[in-house]
């Protein structure tokens, strides 16, 4: 039995570091993650910087050294798969200030670790940490092409854009040994259904077969996030990730295969990669890319927290700056889910970045054309051993 203890508390004591200018008088000072931060081996890939338990949970679970200095024996995070029985795939949503009313996740949880991701808080519905499990404890769902034809086939599907990567990106390492992604795609174009694909890496281009069939039919298009051209940066992001120089030649790739392609500048983080937007529009644009769109960093719930702890972990000369401005551009709070100003925010800050974006776009030939995609080619599948109909 490992002489490493770990205590239940309601709430964990903590040292809290000092809260950015500008900050509301009502802010709480406390930074309840730095009491579960975790050793830097055991988490060495990772992105974030500690396993809070999730909000849902009735205790809070601190590790701590009983004397014995046997924290040392607790082994690394390593990756565990289980498998989603989920009996439907496509997620439906209303959200007024998106382009599309549906999605399919083939994975919960992601591997590539970004600290900021706003998927992350999705974890804690599972009982499991919006931290470092959500990098580590992943959820897999073998049956999501077979799923998706089944609902593709049932009588009163309407047909429209399909978005893949909203919420966890579909083509993370698991992704190529799984092929789980693939086979949505074969259905989808045995089906003639459009779809939208977002990603962080370049494995995508192991599919431009299928994309580039379906891109000549208006059925595909891919948007590829770009945070950041400075490896160092992105890789403590985004730790599992493809490289800024990956991403782009996933880009070219795409583009020379017809393939209508986008390049997302996300999240715009202030005082951090914002500087770089114009030379990731220009290196986007020289890759081929037609269009492009930013979205400022959101941090709903426990990204905050667990970007607040990675900013002092790997930067805290600029933790006060940061803030300050996020909160210039959020109403003096750390995050405004508001309808239409989530992904752009308010503020003079929030209107520069999108005057930038808008001027850089121009100078580049950017988003001249908008693609397009079409249901005119959806035919519904039919069901092993249905009878066909007369008309």
């Amino acid at each position: 039995m490992s002489r490493a203890s770990s205590r239940a508390l309601k709430h964990p004591p903590v040292t809290a570091p000092s809260e950015p200018a500008g900050a509301p008088s009502d802010f709480p000072a406390a930074f309840p993650e730095l009491a579960v931060a975790i050793d830097s081996q055991r988490r060495r890939g990772r992105g974030a910087q500690s396993n809070a338990s999730g909000r849902y949970e009735a205790e809070a679970r601190v590790a701590f050294d009983d004397g014995w200095q046997s924290l040392e024996e607790l082994p690394p995070f390593k990756t565990s798969v289980a498998v989603d029985t989920s009996r439907k795939v496509i997620t439906r949503n209303e959200s007024p200030d998106i382009g599309f009313d549906r999605s399919i996740n083939p994975y919960r949880g992601c591997e590539h670790g970004c600290v900021y991701c706003f998927a992350r808080p999705t974890h804690a519905y599972l009982g499991l940490s919006p931290g470092l499990d959500f990098e580590s404890k992943l959820f897999v769902k073998p049956e999501a092409p077979a799923l998706l034809e089944k609902e593709l086939a049932a009588p009163g599907y309407e047909p429209r854009m399909i978005a893949i990567g909203t919420n966890t990106d579909p083509y993370q390492p698991i992704e190529r040994e799984r092929k789980i992604m693939r086979g949505i795609l074969e259905v989808l174009e045995r089906a003639g259904h459009p779809v939208g694909i977002v990603t962080k890496s370049a494995l995508v281009t192991r599919d431009i077969d299928i994309l580039s069939r379906m891109a000549k039919r208006n059925l595909a298009k891919v948007a590829i996030s770009v945070t950041s051209l400075d490896p160092k940066l992105a890789r403590t992001m985004e730790p599992r990730a493809s490289t800024p120089s990956k991403r782009l030649e996933a880009l070219k790739q795409l583009s020379e295969a017809g393939i209508p392609t986008t390049v997302m500048v996300a999240p715009v983080i202030p005082a951090l990669n914002d500087s770089e937007m114009e030379r990731i529009l220009d290196a986007a644009a020289h890759a081929g890319v037609k269009q492009a769109s930013y979205i400022l960093l959101r941090l709903p719930l426990e990204v905050r927290d667990l970007f607040r702890e990675w900013l002092m972990a790997n930067y805290p000369d600029r933790y006060r700056h940061v803030f300050t401005l996020i909160r210039d551009m959020r109403g003096g709070r750390d995050y405004d889910a508001k309808w239409g100003e989530r992904m752009k925010g308010t503020g003079p800050m929030a209107w520069t970045i999108g005057r930038r974006f808008e001027i850089a776009c121009d100078r580049l030939g950017l988003n001249k054309r908008r693609a397009k995609l079409t249901t005119d080619h959806f035919a519904r599948p039919k069901p092993d051993g249905a009878q066909l109909s007369l008309f």
